[in-house]
C-alpha cells in the first residue's frame, strides 16, 4: 500500500484507504483521477470522418473535426482533390472494380495506411504505364472498405466537395494552415 502525502505531512492511503477531511475536494479529486488511456482502440475510416464533417452545421465545426482527426493521409486526400496544380494520372470515372464487401475493421485495407502509395496516381509523380497504374490502383480500390473505395475515386476525380458537401477549399485550408497554393502558412 503506497502513502500519499499532503502539503500538511497527513498520511493518505490510496487504494480504498479514508481520506483525511483536510484534503479539499479538488486535491482529492486529483488524487482519483484516472490517467486518461493513451491507445486508439479504433480510428475512424477516412470516409466517417468526412461524413462526420458532411453533417457538421457551421464551418467551424467542420474545421474543428479536420483538426481532430488530422493525419498524413487525411491532408493527402485533401490536397488532392482541392489543389488545382495536382492532377490524376488515371481516366476519370469509376474503375472497374469489385466492392470489398467485407464487415468494417475486417480484411480490408485502411485508406490511413495506404496514403502513402497516393503519390503513384499523380501526375509527373512515377513514371509507371498507364495500365500498370490502373491496375495497382484497382488493387488498392478492392482493397479498401467500400466506402473508402468510393471517397477515393471521388478525390481522384476532385469531386470528393459534391459527395461530402460543405468541404471547401476554405474548410480544409482553414483546418490544416494551408496557404492558397495549398502549403503550411508557416514555413
Amino acid at each position: 500500500m503506497a502513502i500519499v502525502t499532503t502539503k500538511k505531512t497527513v498520511p493518505i492511503s490510496e487504494g480504498g484507504g479514508v481520506l483525511s477531511s483536510s484534503l479539499s475536494t479538488e486535491e482529492g479529486a486529483r488524487l482519483t483521477e484516472k490517467p486518461k488511456p493513451s491507445i486508439n482502440v479504433r480510428v475512424p475510416l477516412l470516409s466517417e470522418i468526412l461524413t462526420k464533417v458532411h453533417g457538421a452545421k457551421t464551418k467551424a465545426q467542420k474545421v474543428k473535426i479536420l483538426k481532430e482527426e488530422d493525419c498524413p493521409a487525411l491532408r493527402q486526400i485533401c490536397k488532392w482533390s482541392f489543389d488545382p496544380n495536382i492532377k490524376s494520372d488515371l481516366p476519370e470515372g469509376n474503375p472497374p472494380y469489385i466492392e470489398n464487401d467485407a464487415p468494417e475493421g475486417t480484411e480490408h485495407m485502411l485508406l490511413r495506411t495506404e496514403g502513402d502509395k497516393l503519390y503513384n496516381f499523380i501526375k509527373g509523380a512515377q513514371s509507371h504505364q498507364g495500365m500498370v497504374k490502373e491496375r495497382m490502383f484497382v488493387r488498392l480500390l478492392e482493397g479498401l472498405h467500400k466506402d473508402e473505395a468510393k471517397l477515393l475515386v471521388a478525390v481522384k476525380d476532385k469531386k470528393l466537395h459534391q459527395i461530402y458537401k460543405g468541404l471547401s477549399t476554405a474548410v480544409v485550408s482553414e483546418a490544416f494552415g494551408w496557404d492558397e497554393n495549398f502549403r503550411k502558412k508557416d514555413v
